[in-house]
């Protein structure tokens, strides 16, 4: 199997862009990240629903103290207001680094391989500098339950 064949395609970050549209868009394509990218259309950087929530919504004592947070948290004030203020900033503040991509023809198995080396579950698919997706841990996994058909003799 092929990244080609796994590939999500998903929509991109320019800057300007809010966060409001990039979590709209990573909704819509199932996914955790997108690439930004510059106006020649090179990635740049990329922004992840994680990064963002971390940033805007997760105090960091809150982090650390997880644990023994119950599930009644008087300490947020407003959250209505701050959900407000995250979803209508520009995106431009959460970008980070590139990630590793992938060409199109590669190994599925690569790919998996790629990702474990790196800590992540997804990579973006470039083909001659070009964006053409991203290509997730799930994406395979989903596909790989397409191609086989199982015959098991269930005991009841």
């Amino acid at each position: 199997m092929l990244v080609k064949n796994c590939i999500i395609e998903t929509g991109v970050v320019r800057s300007g862009m809010l966060v409001r549209d990039v979590f709209a868009e990573c909704g819509r394509t199932h996914v955790q990240a997108l690439p930004v990218l510059n106006n020649e259309g090179k990635i740049t950087g990329r922004v992840t629903l994680k990064s963002i929530m971390k940033f805007s919504c997760l105090p960091e004592y809150m982090v650390e103290l997880a644990p023994l947070l119950g599930g009644f948290l008087s300490c947020v004030e407003n959250a209505e207001e701050k959900v407000n203020q995250v979803l209508c900033s520009q995106v431009d503040s959460y970008v980070l680094k590139a990630s590793i991509s992938i060409d199109s023809d590669a190994p599925a198995i690569k790919a998996l391989a790629m990702m474990e080396k790196s800590d992540t579950s997804y990579l973006f698919v470039v083909d001659e500098g070009q964006y053409l997706g991203i290509i997730t841990i799930q994406g395979i996994a989903e596909r790989m339950s397409e191609m086989v058909t199982c015959s098991v003799d269930r005991v009841s």
